[in-house]
């Protein structure tokens, strides 16, 4: 029934602060009403994961890649990282938010001075760029300035750092060998939370909670087109094995701003290039 559908449309807007002229007001309950089929279709099945409404819940994915996801192809593959395991067992749980003061909050979006400074270092702005080269261009510039001394604009901008206000500083830049994701765990269980890329297809924009799995991504270097935040991982009862994942796209979206993946598959791409930095202690 329509009814029901625009009721839910109008409630979702109030909800988000949404507001559009008559001929969008249409076009956008039509986005809408696909998306709530997809999610409610989804939700019918059997999945390790659920969907549900969000703030992108009036967007196509096309409109929703362009805006959110590295629109250019990265080439990130390390073939040998520089990251050293240990051996013996881990533990079976780890989740660096409960460790104390290491995970900041959830944000929407990034940096603005990585926007406006990290250009030289294979970085595209707005339009995103890889975690490792970030953090290259932190060690370069000798830190980077805090959120309060440099706000985000939201929109690319003209460089203007200034050393001297630098808070945060990387000595260097650990890859992690292409696609050895114990590798990956190794690091979360001994060291910190690392980065990591992947391929963002159309169902994960719903995501709501549960372990994110998919069939539709692709699982190659050249494809990721996210990089988000591994800050601890587990296993399910079931025995499937996932990461705790911290996203940038607000706290709204997914379980309070994080998600969890599979792991132990490369899931969608995700050990592909991991990396972390060595904080300047």
């Amino acid at each position: 029934c329509v009814l029901s559908e625009e009721y839910y449309f109008k409630q979702w807007m109030q909800e988000h602060n949404k507001v559009y002229d008559t001929e969008e007001y249409y076009h956008r309950l039509h986005v809408f009403t696909q998306n709530w089929r997809i999610i409610d279709h989804h939700n019918a099945g059997n999945h390790s994961f659920t969907m549900g409404l969000n703030q992108f819940s009036d967007m196509t994915f096309e409109e929703f890649r362009k805006f959110y996801l590295l629109t250019k192809p990265q080439n990130c593959s390390t073939t040998k990282g520089s990251h050293v395991s240990r051996t013996g067992p881990h533990p079976e749980f780890v989740d660096w938010r409960t460790k104390g003061n290491f995970v900041t909050p959830v944000k929407n979006q990034s940096e603005q001075q990585l926007i406006d400074c990290a250009r030289d270092f294979n970085n595209y702005g707005c339009l995103g760029g890889l975690p490792s080269q970030a953090f290259e261009y932190i060690k370069y510039n000798k830190g980077l300035m805090t959120e309060e001394d440099y706000p985000y604009k939201g929109h690319d901008d003209t460089c203007s750092s200034e050393p001297t206000l630098a808070a945060a500083f990387v000595k260097d830049v650990v890859n992690i060998t292409s696609y050895d994701e114990k590798a990956m765990t190794d690091a979360v269980a001994w060291l910190n939370p690392i980065t990591l890329s992947f391929d963002v297809t159309s169902d994960f924009m719903h995501y709501k909670e549960g372990v994110y799995s998919s069939t539709q991504c692709k699982n190659t270097a050249d494809s990721v087109n996210h990089a988000v935040l591994a800050v601890g991982y587990g296993v399910e009862e079931n025995g499937m094995l996932y990461w705790i994942v911290k996203n940038s796209w607000g706290t709204a979206w997914g379980k309070d701003g994080y998600f969890l993946i599979e792991r132990g598959r490369n899931m969608c791409g995700l050990a592909a290039c991991s990396s972390y930095p060595l904080p300047l202690v």
